[in-house]
């Protein structure tokens, strides 16, 4: 079978929808730092919505850590297809808005150079909440990433995100160009505020006037949401029958797709809100929303579910007694906490957990529960924190927390190894064998993480003893029946 081409692209069926616009007349200004599955499902689509009337706004990705997506696209021309999964079936559109990806590693003065140069006006970032080199429960950046580290002291030559961006911004400013607007579409607690406070600071360290520089830089915060599974053999299958080509790396996703934005880009932006973008003055109220609804739930039935055996968040929705869990955390302990006024809460939790259910998206448990010690405090224990402080209960989440801390020890309920893939996992697994087997001890260990939990948290008696006591009942009574004990508690 021949490969999705620029050549071959005109050979699609009929029912595969194409690029509406000439891509030899487009040109790049947008780069974008972490060209993984998740951008080019959301922030990509919406660019190409928008090209056949803003040429001059395409993308130019670039991959921080791995040059798969590079190796991926290359040979396509940049080309991929995003398939949309429902009930009714799979439905293949092919995108065209990004026009090169380019490996960091190995064409570093070729991206800082791009990034320099006028023609860009932003640089947007989905590097993951690790891809920031900060600490999590601060929101500061961490002098001692080793990340970091090496960038202030080689500056010219960086490999960090927040690197990048300052060693970008210093070209500009040396040669009086105006900066970029810097925007975030990262699951970041206040994203654009927080991604202002780590770049500002690590230009700081480099050059106090540079760093004054770069707090004058727009940081417009986002909220995007779409869910992503990761592409398998099977997938790539069935995108190759439905386009009549060949795609190295299809994305999968669902027909929903949202995404909030700041309206703050001094240089300029495409009309976003023409392809459906909501623009607001602030983005904060949004965010937090999905953070301690979306996020906070799908992490909780994450760890929950693997270790009750679902390999599929549609598979943990089949079972009673997890919706209801569902159902009570974001009903009972999340939208309180929200003030949102104008927006239905109730009416967003029920298309969320319409969403959930979708059969035709396999988005796997295992792969949530990734990277849990850098997505916890944003998406479970921010809430907690206001929970408590208001005197409040919080036994569904705190059974989110306790299944984490029953995930992380690397053996499941059959005693078989898990595949933790976490920053952490190393100490994690080291506090699981000294805690052997004792659910107070691992909690203790685990709660003592200050880059997870702080030093409020550890020391809060109704946290450790909710928590504690969750964790308790998983190892005692196991997840199923610990979870219908919490249901029926309610």
């Amino acid at each position: 079978m021949t490969r999705l081409s620029a050549s071959t692209i005109a050979n699609a069926p009929a029912g595969v929808r194409l690029p509406d616009y000439d891509r030899s007349q487009v040109t790049a200004g947008i780069v974008h730092l972490g060209i993984g599955a998740f951008h080019r499902a959301h922030m990509a689509v919406y660019v190409d919505d928008l090209l056949k009337d803003n040429p001059d706004w395409a993308i130019v990705g670039a991959s921080l850590r791995r040059p798969d997506t590079k190796e991926a696209l290359e040979p396509q021309d940049g080309l991929y297809t995003v398939a949309i999964r429902d009930a009714e079936g799979t439905h293949p559109r092919v995108i065209g808005s990004i026009l090169k990806v380019l490996d960091a590693n190995t064409e570093r003065e070729e991206l800082l150079a791009l990034m320099a140069s006028p023609a860009i006006r932003i640089v947007s970032l989905t590097v993951t909440e690790k891809g920031y080199c900060h600490d999590p429960a601060t929101g500061e950046l961490d002098q001692r990433h080793p990340d970091v580290v090496h960038d202030l002291a080689n500056p010219t030559a960086p490999k960090s995100a927040p690197g990048m961006l300052v060693e970008a911004l210093a070209r500009r400013k040396a040669a009086g160009i105006a900066p970029f607007a810097v925007m975030s579409c990262d699951n970041l607690p206040s994203n654009g505020e927080t991604v202002q406070r780590i770049v500002t600071k690590f230009a700081s360290l480099r050059d106090a006037a540079l760093g004054e520089y770069v707090a004058g830089v727009a940081f417009p915060g986002t909220m995007v949401d779409r869910i992503v599974p990761s592409t398998t053999d099977a997938d790539r299958a069935t995108v190759a029958g439905l386009i009549g080509a060949e795609d190295a790396w299809p994305i999968m996703t669902e027909p929903f797709t949202q995404w909030v934005i700041e309206d703050h880009f001094p240089q300029g932006r495409p009309p976003f809100e023409k392809a459906g973008a909501q623009l607001v003055g602030d983005v904060e109220p949004f965010e937090r929303m999905k953070l301690r609804m979306l996020n906070g739930s799908h992490s909780t039935m994450a760890y929950l579910g693997y270790l009750a055996g679902y390999e599929y968040i549609s598979d943990v929705m089949g079972d009673t007694d997890f919706v209801k869990l569902i159902h009570g955390l974001m009903t009972e302990e999340a939208m309180p906490t929200l003030d949102m006024p104008g927006v239905d809460l109730g009416a967003y939790r029920d298309q969320l957990l319409d969403r959930f259910r979708n059969p035709a998206l396999k988005h796997r448990t295992w792969q949530i529960a990734m990277d849990g010690s850098q997505k916890l405090p944003q998406r479970l224990l921010g809430t907690i924190r206001e929970r408590l402080k208001a005197g409040q209960g919080f036994e569904r989440l705190g059974l989110g927390v306790a299944a984490w801390m029953r995930y992380v020890t690397g053996i499941d309920e059959k005693g078989e190894n898990i595949d933790v893939r976490d920053p952490l996992a190393m100490r994690m697994m080291a506090i699981a064998a000294d805690a052997g087997g004792d659910a107070e001890a691992l909690y203790e260990g685990l709660a003592g993480l200050v880059e997870v939990f702080g030093t409020d948290l550890a020391d809060n008696q109704a946290f450790g003893e909710t928590v504690a006591t969750a964790l308790d009942e998983l190892f005692e009574l196991g997840v199923k029946e610990t979870v219908r004990g919490v249901v029926e508690s309610h």
